[in-house]
Order: structure tokens, then sequence, then C-alpha cells
């Protein structure tokens, strides 16, 4: 016969896996799934590492409409570390970004915006 103060355990034990094995699927789900995608062009203005704990490449796109015009900032995160060398190449050029917005990821971990880039293009100039 199982104690009490046993089941209370296993039952806590369960709840605690259950609530894990939720937060990672619904985690996967939101990174999986893109709520929308498409293109940004402009100057990539600033690349960078931050965070104190989780470490992500963020960067900021600078959209420009004509000449002379006041640009519209454009954040974004990055994932992908061979797409981070890239940007850092490609800082103050004008590139394309490819990106797909992920809404409602539960952490900062994995990007501090909802924008997530996934292919940059340099055209020639």
């Amino acid at each position: 016969m199982i104690k009490p103060t046993s089941r209370i355990k296993y039952l806590l034990l369960a709840l605690v896996l259950g609530a894990g094995l939720l937060f990672a699927a619904y985690t996967w789900i939101t990174l999986s799934v893109s709520y929308s995608e498409g293109e940004r062009a402009g100057y990539l203005q600033k690349f960078s590492k931050r965070g104190w704990i989780c470490k992500t490449w963020e960067g900021e796109l600078l959209l420009t409409s004509m000449p002379g015009a006041i640009p519209e900032k454009f954040q974004f995160s990055v994932r992908d570390p061979e797409l981070a060398k890239q940007m850092s190449a490609a800082t103050g050029k004008r590139v394309l970004l490819t990106y797909a917005q992920h809404k409602g990821v539960p952490t900062d971990c994995f990007g501090e915006t909802e924008y997530y880039a996934e292919r940059l293009q340099v055209p020639a100039q």
C-alpha cells in the first residue's frame, strides 16, 4: 500500500513533469509555426550579441523609402550562427533580409524580438 505522503510526492512530480512538457511543446510550436513571413530591404545599422544569461544575436535595419526621408528601424533576432557571421560582415551595407514572425514565444532566450532573420542577401552596388 502506498503511503499518503508518497502519493502526494508522485502527484507533485507528475504535475511538474506535465507542466514542463506542456511548456516545451508550446515553445516548440511557437518557434516552428510562423505568423507571417516577408522581406525587408535597408541598411544593416547595428548587429550585436547581447543578454545577461541567454546571449542572442540582435540586429537593426534602417528602412528608407526615399533619400532624405527619416528611416524607420526594423529590429530582428538571429538564431543561426552562420547567418550571424554573414550579418556581421554586412554591417553598414544595404541588404535584403528574409524573416519570419513568431508570436507568443515564451522567453527571450530565443531572441528579444518576434522577428527572426532566416536569410540575408547583399545586392551588388
